[in-house]
């Protein structure tokens, strides 16, 4: 194995703690939210808050401490993890909360983060001195940097970074706007599914799960357009699908839309980190705003679509779906001085100047 520093590359020691760090941050959040929306609201917005603070910083930390080859699989094992996690907690924290209550539900899933913490703090490499980007001298940089004045104004003068979080904001709408509304339609004829059976709609999340780690594989080798096209592809075969009159078309279809979301999200996470060299953690937050509008969007906009019944909000939400990589197949071009390499031809950014992985195979 190739060493840089005296320590191997990144991507072989942490990748497998990724998932670990979405799982702990994204199941507790969610359990923490389901139940303080009907016991402590002012509860939803520090989870809510504890989830994107996450999300931003291990984005960025990703694309400052693998390569820019492996950036894509890195954050692809870090969304599966989010998906495992948010799935986990849902049940975790039901089947206690059913049984024996939600205070217990609360002690477990403190103890699976308390454990799962540790073990980062165990295996995770430590970090070496930050350089600043501009000056290439010692300091902070990134999150722990103050932010300068400018920053969110050249973040948002960036092209490719709006249409990024343009596409952030449609990645969720799908996924809240299918899993929201497809609830009614299976409780109605003729499904007539109980409210503990549509519970279990969200296993469906773990074929996503799976699938987005080698979906990190596909933006590296194929690039970002052709992974983001790859999921709004499964995605919209999957919006179809479920407006057949069959429960198994309709679960299969589920799966697919959860896959091509869960892929979109990694893809665009990926993108931000390989085009900006600062304000990697700024440009996620970003990016994680439009997210949330986008989820508050698709629980809001297709009740107006109510009478048109559920193939009027799969239509929204196809709609949304193709704006998504057509977003992507716009803005997310080279730009010129840039290269058309495996990693969508994007600028080689301080992360990958760092660690000069350039003679390593592009495994899938």
């Amino acid at each position: 194995r190739r060493q840089l520093g005296g320590r191997p590359p990144g991507f072989l020691v942490a990748r497998p703690h990724l998932p670990l760090l979405g799982g702990a941050a994204t199941g507790g959040s969610y359990a923490i939210v389901l139940w303080a929306m009907t016991q402590a609201p002012v509860a939803v917005v520090a989870a809510l808050r504890e989830t994107s603070i996450v999300f931003a910083v291990t984005i960025a930390y990703i694309h400052d401490r693998w390569p820019a080859a492996y950036s894509g699989r890195a954050t692809g094992a870090y969304v599966s993890g989010t998906v495992t996690g948010g799935f986990s907690g849902r049940a975790v924290a039901g089947m206690l909360a059913s049984s024996i209550g939600w205070q217990a539900a609360f002690l477990a899933l403190a103890g699976m983060i308390a454990v799962m913490a540790t073990g980062l703090w165990i295996w995770l490499p430590p970090e070496p001195p930050r350089r600043d980007v501009e000056s290439g001298s010692e300091g902070p940089d990134g999150p722990d940097r103050p932010i300068a004045r400018g920053s969110v104004a050249t973040l948002l003068g960036n092209p490719q970074l709006l249409a990024t979080n343009a596409i952030g904001f449609c990645v969720l709408f799908t996924q809240v706007a299918m899993f929201t509304y497809v609830t009614f339609h299976l409780s109605a004829p003729p499904f007539g599914l109980s409210t503990f059976a549509l519970a279990w709609l969200f296993v469906v999340y773990l074929f996503g799960a799976a699938v987005t780690p080698f979906a990190g594989g596909w933006s590296d080798r194929f690039g970002h357009r052709m992974a983001l096209g790859a999921g709004t592809a499964i995605g919209l075969a999957g919006a179809g699908l479920t407006l057949l009159p069959s429960l198994a078309a309709v679960a299969a279809g589920l799966a697919l839309v959860a896959t091509g979301v869960f892929i979109g999200h990694a893809t665009a996470s990926s993108f931000i980190g390989s085009v900006t060299a600062r304000d990697r953690g700024l440009a996620v937050g970003l990016y994680s705003t439009f997210y949330y509008i986008g989820g508050s969007a698709g629980g809001s906009l297709p009740a107006l679509l109510l009478h048109g019944g559920w193939t009027a909000t799969v239509v929204l939400v196809m709609v949304v779906q193709a704006s998504t990589f057509t977003l992507a197949w716009r803005f997310w071009r080279p730009r010129p001085g840039q290269g058309s390499g495996g990693n969508g031809g994007v600028a080689r950014t301080a992360s990958s100047a760092r660690y000069p992985y350039d003679g390593l195979p592009d495994a899938g």
